[in-house]
Order: structure tokens, then sequence, then C-alpha cells
């Protein structure tokens, strides 16, 4: 399974407010069904990989160190729907549509958006997974620079996963 970096989608509700870092990971689903933004997000938060689980878990104990926000998990995934204003651990529903979810998070040192983007392509969907990142102040840049690194690995890694997820 393929996973590549692209271009900013220009279709995301994310278009329309400058960032301080983007980035954009897609790949191919061949589903013979339809697919809803709703059933991607359960799929990302299903299929997470226990080390990437460890990751957060640990970060959340070194940053809430700082007074920064961490996220409750324990929220079973199943019946869960991603209506605006709903958090599931760290992340908040701030929009959504057919195709798209839109999750992330404010808080004093930075904000965040996770985009996770159906787009349709002749032949099967594309799935594409894009992050905004706004600077509060410099902690914030701080506090990136090696998240930055952790970051590009985790969605390559979190993009393969919900694919195998819900091909199924």
């Amino acid at each position: 399974m393929k996973i590549k970096k692209i271009a900013f989608p220009q279709n995301s509700l994310l278009i329309g407010t400058s960032y301080d870092y983007t980035d954009s990971y897609c790949g191919n689903l061949n589903a013979g069904h339809i697919i809803t933004s709703d059933e991607v997000g359960k799929a990302f938060f299903s299929s997470s990989p226990k080390w990437i689980g460890i990751l957060l878990m640990l970060r959340n104990k070194l940053v809430s160190i700082f007074g920064l926000k961490t996220g409750d998990s324990s929220k079973k995934i199943h019946n869960y729907r991603f209506e605006k204003g709903d958090r599931i651990g760290l992340f908040k529903v701030f929009d959504k549509n057919i195709d798209e979810l839109l999750l992330g998070e404010d808080d004093k040192h930075l904000d965040f958006r996770v985009s996770l983007l159906l787009e349709p392509q002749s032949q099967h969907k594309r799935l594409i997974i894009s992050t905004t990142v706004i600077f509060n102040n410099w902690f914030g840049k701080l506090y990136f620079l090696p998240v930055k690194q952790f970051h590009k690995l985790i969605v390559r890694n979190m993009l393969k996963q919900t694919l195998k997820e819900l091909k199924h």
C-alpha cells in the first residue's frame, strides 16, 4: 500500500486560513461500497498501533507538567458519532461533511487541525490526511520541533492502518 506526500487539497474544509505548518498524505482506497466521513473517523481511531498509543501516553505525561491539554482516550469508538463539538481523546470535532472530518485542538502553545478527506477518483477513492498547525507563541514552535519528526511517521502509519481497516 503506497502512501505519498501530496500538495494540500484545495477542496478541504481547512482552505482559507494561513498556517505555520501544513502537510498532506494520501493513499488509495478500493472500496466497493459508500464510505462516509464517520466511517473514516472510526477506522482512524480504532486502527492505531500500540506503539502510537504508548507515544501518546508518554506525550500526555510530559506535557501535563507544562499545563498543556491531554486527552481521555477511554471513549469507545464503535458507536461514536462525530458531531460538531464532540471530543474523542485529545481531538475535538470542529466540522464535518459527507467526505471530510475535521478534528483538532486549540491550546495555549499551538492550535492544530487534522483533516480526514475522502476524494473520489476515476476508479477508486483517495483518503487524504492533512495536518495544519498555528503557533500561538515561542513555546509552540519549540514544542513542535521534536514532535514534527514523530508526526510524519505517525501520520503515514495511521493512514496505512486506516485504509486497511476501511477495506474490511
